[in-house]
């Protein structure tokens, strides 16, 4: 697929851009922004996006919400083909001011494909103006998925909080987080909520949930991942990930090989 960069049609007069993009399994696109506010959908493959507030992955067939002006970088899982959308930023004032997950239907996946096939050089129409309403519209519509991270902005907690999700593990315990920061375990209870937006044994365990997301759908097995996020076996790391999106792992990315 023939990359175009946002930045070379930056200047149309539309209130709405697309561009569809492929990337190789691994590829990193190094801290940027943009102008315009993005919805990026990965047909393919996962997006892990991350900004200095947080990180959030998206499975295929989802999508994020990207602020304008928000710096981001992206690592790609597997082999991405992506849906991307740019909205001038008069058009989202609405839209949330943080970057957000959310589900796409199959209409706005046609919509998004409609509006990505056309010409940058064509001239604006009766057709384009409608499909363009339709899919702000839509975009409204949009239901947020739990599948964010938010860290502490500054402080003893953040590297904490960094260093926990490079190597989550549901067996890490607030006692140690407590050392660790020398705070008393009710400070730091009260803390961590403040600062992250919920408390340690959930966002330990979205931790490991977000982990998980990308090492599945590279090719690892359930038992190898549950194992290493140190569940008891497979079915319980299973158990909780039903719990968590409704779906077991496979079933919710999508995958058809078995554990």
């Amino acid at each position: 697929m023939q990359q175009i960069h946002v930045e070379q049609i930056d200047h149309l007069r539309r209130p709405v851009i697309g561009i569809g993009a492929a990337y190789i399994d691994g590829q990193l696109v190094p801290p940027h922004k943009h102008r315009r506010g993005q919805l990026i959908s990965p047909a393919t493959g996962v997006i892990v996006l991350a900004t200095p507030d947080g990180t959030w992955v998206v499975p295929p067939e989802r999508g994020v919400w990207i602020p304008p002006a928000t710096e981001h970088h992206v690592r790609m899982v597997g082999t991405v083909s992506v849906q991307n959308l740019y909205f001038e930023p008069d058009t989202v004032l609405d839209l949330p001011a943080n970057c957000q997950v959310v589900g796409i239907s199959t209409f706005m996946r046609s919509i998004m494909a409609e509006v990505i096939a056309l010409s940058p050089n064509d001239e604006p129409d009766r057709r384009t103006d409608a499909l363009l309403e339709v899919l702000t519209f839509e975009m409204r519509r949009l239901p947020a998925l739990p599948l964010s991270l938010h860290f502490p902005s500054e402080g003893p907690l953040t590297d904490l909080c960094r260093e926990l999700f490079r190597k989550p593990t549901i067996r890490q315990t607030i006692e140690h987080c407590c050392e660790r920061v020398n705070m008393s375990r009710r400070a730091f209870t009260r803390q961590f909520r403040c600062e992250t937006g919920l408390s340690f044994v959930a966002w330990r365990q979205q931790a490991c949930l977000l982990s998980a997301l990308p090492r599945l759908a590279a090719g690892e097995q359930v038992t190898t991942v549950a194992l290493d996020l140190g569940y008891e076996n497979p079915s319980a790391f299973t158990l909780m990930f039903k719990r968590a999106f409704g779906r077991p792992p496979l079933d919710y990315l999508g995958l058809r090989t078995l554990a």
